[in-house]
């Protein structure tokens, strides 16, 4: 059996002064810890599904960070979590207890951020609770990428998502 931990998000956000769209997950799962970059689970559809409505042929992957972070910030997305911290059993969302939440404010003041976009309903709740009244901008649920979202087909998915690239230059 899994044992909570509490753990400190390790990864800095993708961001630049260019972004217009922050995607935000909620916390990094254990394979996203491991391989050290965002959304690391292989079986996660984050990178293939963006991949995919931005139009990037070979598709970005976390077998390559750098591509992938670099294509982010050409097209204008800034990618991070809501939280900075929090207590956690493995990667279960549902254990989370004692959330402590990124601050964004500072860098969402000094950016060109006009959506935010969140990567399931554990991201959404969170930012919700944390930082929705203090930032003032619309923001979204959509879909989590997650594997354990089965129920959402990769088409389902890529429907949802489209919305981003509304807000994209």
């Amino acid at each position: 059996m899994k044992q909570e931990e509490f753990v400190e998000h390790p990864l800095e956000p993708i961001w630049d002064e260019k972004a217009r769209v922050l995607i935000l997950g909620s916390f990094p799962s254990v394979k996203t810890r491991e391989q050290g970059f965002y959304y690391g689970h292989p079986r996660n559809r984050f990178w293939p599904l963006l991949s995919q409505l931005l139009r990037i042929e070979p598709p970005l992957s976390v077998a390559d960070p750098a591509r992938a972070a670099s294509c982010l910030r050409a097209h204008g997305i800034a990618l991070w979590d809501i939280l900075a911290s929090c207590h956690i059993i493995g990667s279960g969302d549902s254990s989370i207890r004692e959330a402590r939440p990124n601050q964004l404010e500072p860098r969402i003041a000094g950016s060109q951020i006009r959506r935010v976009f969140c990567n399931g309903r554990t991201a959404y709740m969170y930012y919700q609770k944390f930082q929705a009244a203090k930032l003032d901008l619309p923001y979204s649920l959509l879909p989590s990428t997650s594997p354990a979202n089965a129920a959402w087909s990769p088409e389902r998915l890529r429907e949802a998502w489209q919305v981003i690239l509304e807000d994209l230059p």
